[in-house]
């Protein structure tokens, strides 16, 4: 009985796609609370909470100073969390990547 290594390109293609999304949505509802989070805690315009959520989520640290403490508070928890989502979608993306390579190498 003879099997295949790896997907077809297609299927390979297809569970690239749909990690990607998944990854993709993931970014999206995390960039959307932290921009909804700096909005009411901090009151700033939904322009700058939407920069500052990305900020943050980019690993790169807020833009505007914080004023209350709920709003740091906030920013601490949504900075960790940041880091989590950062390697949850590296890892979304790699995955399928890294599985082809290791059934390349018959490493299941």
């Amino acid at each position: 009985m003879s099997m295949s290594l790896h997907l077809p390109l297609p299927q390979f293609l297809a569970r690239l796609s749909r990690h990607a999304l998944f990854a993709l949505l993931l970014v999206l509802v995390s960039w959307g609370i932290g921009a909804w989070a700096y909005h009411e805690l901090e009151g700033f315009s939904w322009i700058d909470s939407i920069y500052n959520a990305a900020m943050i989520l980019g690993g790169m640290g807020p833009a505007d100073p914080l004023k209350t403490d709920a709003g740091k508070w906030f920013a601490s928890i949504y900075a960790i969390y940041s880091g989590v989502v950062f390697l949850a979608v590296a890892g979304l993306v790699f995955a399928p990547w890294a599985h082809r390579l290791l059934r390349r190498f018959h490493a299941d």
